[in-house]
């Protein structure tokens, strides 16, 4: 569209001699680039929340789920948040989690259409798929906030704690998450769950020390990356602390 414009206004040009055509042409050309410079710098702008904000706000939303008060929008408000994010998105936090049926984050957390980005695979693992769909959000969408959320009884986790020899691709999933086993083995408490939240704080550190893209955001204060652990019975989202170094 933009050459389009460019050859009409050129052939305009061509039939006009007097300054005030040629002046008209390259203040034309101008605003075109401006708009197309809008929209690129539109698409790295950071979100206008901070982390801890955002984080807050999924709190808030786990709450009103744990209590059965989800929020409710009229048709007509449905309406227009679609018509809001037909051409664009800006999630204010990005949710990696267990594809479980029972742990849906819109849901849990109580957000939106375009609230919050979502990257789900069996037992929260992140492949190389998975870690550009992540950097995607952070890079592109300037989503300031990632949070990685384990859930009680995961099965890919107890799968993984009983060795369980799995056909097809599912063997990769279990071996994702052998190292949490191993750093939990012999602890007290239930194996399944202590390997729960270790695979979590193994997912937070892995995101945390990534390259570039993550990791030197991390580093600025642009990005918080936190761990959660939802239980399955209550339904409430518990945060969990820093994982130990390695």
């Amino acid at each position: 569209m933009r050459s389009m414009l460019s050859s009409n206004l050129l052939r305009s040009a061509k039939c006009c001699n007097a300054a005030p055509c040629v002046a008209l042409l390259f203040t034309a050309l101008l605003a075109v680039a401006l708009v197309s410079a809008a929209k690129t710098a539109r698409s790295a702008e950071p979100a206008a929340i901070t982390a801890d904000d955002a984080l807050a706000k999924l709190l808030k939303g786990n709450a009103r789920f744990v209590a059965g008060k989800l929020h409710s929008v009229s048709t007509e408000e449905l309406k227009e948040r679609r018509a809001e994010v037909a051409h664009g998105q800006k999630p204010f936090a990005v949710i990696v989690s267990c594809s479980d049926s029972r742990v849906g984050p819109e849901i849990v957390f109580d957000q939106g259409l375009g609230d919050i980005f979502v990257v789900r695979t069996a037992g929260e693992v992140v492949d190389n798929a998975a870690l550009g769909s992540i950097e995607y959000a952070v890079l592109h969408l300037g989503t300031p906030l990632i949070v990685v959320l384990g859930h009680e009884r995961c099965g890919a986790v107890a799968a993984a704690v009983a060795d369980a020899k799995e056909p097809g691709h599912i063997g990769d999933v279990i071996k994702a998450i052998q190292p949490a086993v191993a750093e939990t083995k012999g602890q007290p408490g239930d194996p399944v769950d202590n390997a729960i939240r270790a695979n979590v704080g193994d997912v937070v550190q892995r995101l945390k020390t990534s390259d570039a893209v993550l990791a030197e955001r991390v580093k600025r204060g642009q990005l918080k990356i936190s761990g959660a652990y939802i239980s399955l019975d209550t339904g409430k989202v518990e945060l969990l602390g820093e994982p130990s170094a390695k």
